[in-house]
């Protein structure tokens, strides 16, 4: 009886929270939700760099297919402009590359010739460009963006007696953020032109 006493007594009394309670109730609710907040945060940003990198290197798979396709179909290749040494043992490739072929070509657009280049975009950030002609100008389009690599492109010219075809060398390194190296996604093949003479 006593017992129910006592809670009864609680229950109408009309005293409130102190201010220190208040205070407290109010620093540990806001720590926790700083905490939850932060990690949100870290969260979302996470998801949109993992967005940003897998759209990069989507784009730069198909660039590349699209490549594979005009190489296929043509039957000569004209690596130019700067050029530089990559990978092991090393291979010189160069900013861009003209593709000589057929106007039947479905991929050639009516046109003879179709120049691929890569395209500074920025301090340390390229875009891959397709140009219908034999220059990085005119009428293109980009179709990746984040290459980290200026050079791109090299050229294998086939052995006399071999009966091998003309190759084009592609290396397309893509990067966000080109200062994590580990965040690198490099694209590399050689391309024969199917269209080409056997040496």
């Amino acid at each position: 009886m006593r017992l129910y006493g006592h809670v009864r007594a609680l229950l109408r009394s009309e005293r409130g929270f102190t201010l220190v309670e208040s205070l407290v109730s109010m620093t540990i609710l806001m720590t926790v939700m700083g905490a939850m907040t932060t990690l949100m945060v870290s969260g979302t940003n996470a998801e949109v760099d993992m967005n940003r990198r897998f759209q990069a290197q989507t784009e730069a798979r198909l660039g590349l297919d699209k490549l594979r396709k005009d190489v296929h179909c043509s039957w000569n290749a004209a690596p130019a402009g700067t050029s530089g040494p990559l990978g092991v043992p090393a291979v010189t490739y160069y900013q861009r590359a003209t593709l000589t072929m057929s106007a039947a070509c479905p991929t050639s657009g009516g046109g003879t010739s179709i120049t691929w280049c890569t395209v500074a975009n920025g301090t340390g950030r390229y875009g891959l460009w397709r140009y219908l002609g034999t220059a990085c100008s005119g009428t293109g389009r980009k179709v990746a963006d984040y290459l980290t690599n200026a050079n791109a492109f090299s050229y294998t010219a086939p052995v006399v007696g071999s009966k091998e075809l003309k190759q084009l060398g592609v290396m397309l390194m893509v990067n966000l953020t080109p200062t994590k190296a580990e965040r690198s996604y490099d694209l590399q093949d050689d391309l024969v032109l199917r269209n080409s003479t056997r040496a």
